[in-house]
């Protein structure tokens, strides 16, 4: 079977993977702008491996100013077929402490529509099936591998995203926990959208480094906590990701997923319409239905 590619964009505190050999820096730029930082690519347990760092090294982009839409595209180009999206994020649940890996298996998005969602427009229109946001198959592989290096790991869960860079206020976090979510962050949404509309498997791997503010028993969170956590957590996750790919590549097969044909029938526009600046650009995320 052909070598997989697969993807890791990497959130606080993840700004390398360890282990890579034949490890080349890519510098692209699209036609969206310049993703976060160069792509990191190498090969990890028999698997081409792409890395970007999701605030580019150095940490120096807001949630709200990391170019999602270059980032996934350049993930695309380098035919990444899987991503595995490291993310710190806020406990909305007393039984996920701080320390715990969640593998969420939906997204609720509080980000007030100020960020770029969306690979269409400029002549095409596209609806893609979102109801389940997450890759059942990659959920199931890093659970998995969580479960497999020790980690005290909770399979499912929503991700509410917020639009930061501010903590919540103590009457936003108690009325999220009403709703019953059960983890918070800034930066997965619109990332597994994008992922969705470039046929692209999407799984987070969740670090919870706090409870938020709405835990009366606990500190509000804070930059110092989070980093504390983070800390202890990155190399934990790093473990993860190398049990991931060891379990793709084993059970390596055509994906069946629906992530893989999840624009077969999402272009609504008359394909003779399209203008061909629009195809052009679009290429590598609509162009095999064109």
């Amino acid at each position: 079977m052909q070598q997989p590619v697969i993807g890791v964009i990497g959130g606080s505190g993840l700004y390398e993977i360890e282990g890579l050999t034949d490890v080349q820096e890519v510098v692209l730029e699209t036609p969206f702008g310049a993703p976060s930082d160069a792509f990191i690519t190498g090969n990890l347990a028999g698997a081409k491996m792409v890395f970007l760092p999701r605030h580019g090294r150095g940490h120096r982009f807001l949630p709200s100013e990391v170019n999602y839409r270059a980032n996934i595209y350049g993930m695309k180009k380098l035919g990444v077929e899987q991503i595995i999206s490291v993310s710190a994020v806020g406990s909305m649940k007393e039984e996920i402490v701080p320390g715990h890996i969640v593998i969420p298996d939906q997204f609720f998005d509080r980000t007030q529509g100020k960020r770029a969602s969306t690979f269409f427009g400029n002549g095409v229109v596209g609806h893609v099936q979102f109801a389940d946001p997450i890759c059942g198959e990659l959920a199931d592989i890093l659970a998995d591998s969580a479960q497999q290096v020790g980690a005290t790991v909770h399979k499912g869960g929503t991700y509410i995203c917020i639009e930061g860079p501010n903590f919540s206020t103590r009457a936003e976090s108690n009325i999220y926990r009403n709703w019953g979510v059960d983890i918070i962050g800034m930066t997965n949404v619109p990332e597994s959208r994008l992922a969705r509309e470039a046929e692209i498997c999407y799984g987070t791997v969740a670090l919870a480094t706090d409870y938020d503010c709405w835990h009366e028993g606990h500190d509000d969170v804070s930059v110092e906590a989070v980093i504390a956590i983070i800390q202890q957590n990155v190399a934990k996750a790093r473990e993860i990701i190398k049990a991931a790919v060891e379990k793709i590549v084993a059970q390596r097969s055509e994906r069946d997923c629906e992530c893989s044909s999840s624009l077969q029938f999402a272009v609504m526009t008359d394909k003779s319409l399209i203008p061909d600046e629009t195809k052009q650009v679009l290429d590598p995320i609509i162009g095999k239905y064109l």
